[in-house]
Order: C-alpha cells, then structure tokens, then sequence
C-alpha cells in the first residue's frame, strides 16, 4: 500500500495540562501554525496538529487513558526527559531571545556548534524539553 507523504514521517506527539495555552505559546514563541485544533466541550484539546515547515507536533490534553496512562509529564518525576524535539530555524538567536521573553527556561545556553550552525535547549512553560537551532540536518554535509 502507497501512503502519499508530503511533510516529515516522524511526528512527535506532546501531552500538556493546559494545551490551549500551550498551543498559543508553541505558536508565538516558535512559530508553529494551527493546521487542525479538535477542542473538547470542557476547553481541553483533543487533538491539535501544529506545523513549521514541512515537520508538524500533535498535541493533546493530558487524559486518563490507555494512552495517555503511557506518558508522563515532565512535572511527574525528577524533571527529565526521554525524548526531545529538534526545532530548525533560520536565525537562532531570534528564537532565544522570544524563549526569554515568553517564560521558557533556557536549559543549554545558546552557541555554534562543532558541527555546524548555531543552537540552544529550552524547557517550555510546562518543562518539555524542546532543541532549536539553524544547523539543518537535512542539507549535504560538507567536506
């Protein structure tokens, strides 16, 4: 079976408390676009996909479900993560300086990379741990 693909194949899927507020955050700070938001009756999401570029995020309200008993808020535990996604943007700077401004934590401060570009690591409002940086993985590497 075919499956016509026109954006990334992987697609992280991030839970929070207060989605809606997230969602905004998400889209103000990091530039992400409200392509689908599913709203619940009582305000909570139940299904949002936000783009940037041709990657996307799901997000969804934290729920008492077989699914949601599989994920646990940074908040849950001692604060660390076991994933974390990687943001590319054009002008990493920009970026840190709206993650200051909005309440996001600087984690990894920013800098160039041994590798190329330029980048840094950032905790959301709700502590998910996002890398933002304008090395492109994507590009051929130069030798």
């Amino acid at each position: 079976m075919n499956q016509k693909v026109e954006g990334s194949t992987i697609i992280p899927v991030l839970r929070y408390r207060d989605a809606p507020s997230a969602i905004e955050w998400l889209c103000r700070v990091f530039g992400f676009k409200k392509q689908l938001v599913v709203p619940n009756e009582d305000g909570t999401i139940a299904h949002a996909q936000l783009t940037l570029g041709n990657g996307m995020v799901m997000v969804g309200s934290t729920v008492d479900s077989a699914f949601g008993r599989l994920i646990k808020q940074p908040d849950g535990g001692d604060g660390t993560e076991t994933q974390s996604p990687y943001i590319i943007v054009s002008d990493a700077d920009v970026v840190y300086e709206r993650v200051k401004a909005q309440g996001g934590r600087i984690v990894l401060d920013i800098k160039d990379e041994d590798y190329g570009g330029r980048g840094f690591s950032c905790l959301d409002p709700e502590g998910h741990l996002w890398n933002v940086g304008s090395y492109n993985p994507w590009e051929p590497t130069r030798e």
